[in-house]
């Protein structure tokens, strides 16, 4: 059953996430209600058999102004789409499905890999992402989070619960 809008958590334009799974550094991810699918910028992108299916295999780079800092990430891939831009330009991306932690709720995403070197925002979270779970208000940031610590390789943090 759908929860009412006025019971859903507001955030603002921009708020920091995690992915657990990936261990990637904290990120400012851009709400985007004007794109459908989530992309996370990633380099290096590759397709690979494993023991467990196929795999993608990706460089992720958490600032803007040091491409050249890069994180390794492994994920299965779930399929690969084409994907429309705003602009109508199509590419083929891969798709993975990893949890994404946002202040105190932790779900399952589906997101996009590609290159975008020149965009600020190392992560476009869109509408299907976050449809049936937030409000967004577009004044404000960071209204349900804060700039998180790292995750260790060799942590992970507990799944936390909605308040």
């Amino acid at each position: 059953m759908p929860v009412p809008a006025t019971e859903l958590p507001v955030i603002g334009w921009r708020e920091w996430v995690l992915f657990p799974d990936l261990h990637l550094s904290p990120l400012q991810a851009k709400i985007d209600t004007g794109a459908r699918t989530s992309a996370l910028h990633a380099s290096d992108i590759e397709i690979a058999e494993s023991p467990s299916g196929r795999v993608v295999r990706f460089l992720f780079h958490p600032f803007h102004r040091h491409p050249e800092i890069a994180e390794p990430a492994e994920a299965p891939l779930v399929s690969v789409r084409i994907i429309r831009s705003s602009s109508g330009h199509a590419e083929e991306r891969p798709v993975i499905q990893t949890a994404l932690q946002l202040g105190a709720w932790l779900w399952p995403i589906e997101l996009t890999l590609t290159p975008r070197p020149e965009m600020g925002f190392r992560l476009l979270l869109g509408r299907e992402a976050i449809r049936g779970r937030f409000l967004v208000d577009p004044g404000h940031s960071y209204l349900l989070s804060k700039r998180p610590r790292r995750i260790s390789r060799r942590s992970r943090p507990e799944e936390p619960t909605p308040r």
